[in-house]
């Protein structure tokens, strides 16, 4: 009989990944992050100057609105970026 070979990764070194480097993807995530604390502190301080009296609940409504429209508008740049660095290499 012949001998049996121990079984291999199905495609580890055969099929290119389309992923990007983990560089990138690290970077990309950073960028989110700091886009939402930039924008929770743009939506805080606008929240604040135009509130007289006691507005803690809008403004941290403002704090939170601006935190997640400036990480929704920068995660959906970092995913365009992404893949079109995945397609620059093919």
């Amino acid at each position: 009989m012949a001998e049996q070979l121990p079984p291999t990764e199905t495609g580890a070194e055969t099929e290119p990944s389309a992923l990007p480097g983990v560089g990138a993807r690290v970077v990309a995530f950073a960028a989110i992050i700091v886009a939402g604390v930039c924008g929770g502190l743009i939506g805080y301080a606008f929240a604040d100057i135009t509130c007289t009296g006691d507005c803690g609940t809008w403004i941290g409504a403002g704090a939170l609105i601006g935190a997640v429209a400036a990480a929704a508008g920068v995660a959906v740049v970092a995913v365009l970026a992404l893949r079109a660095m995945s397609e620059w290499r093919a």
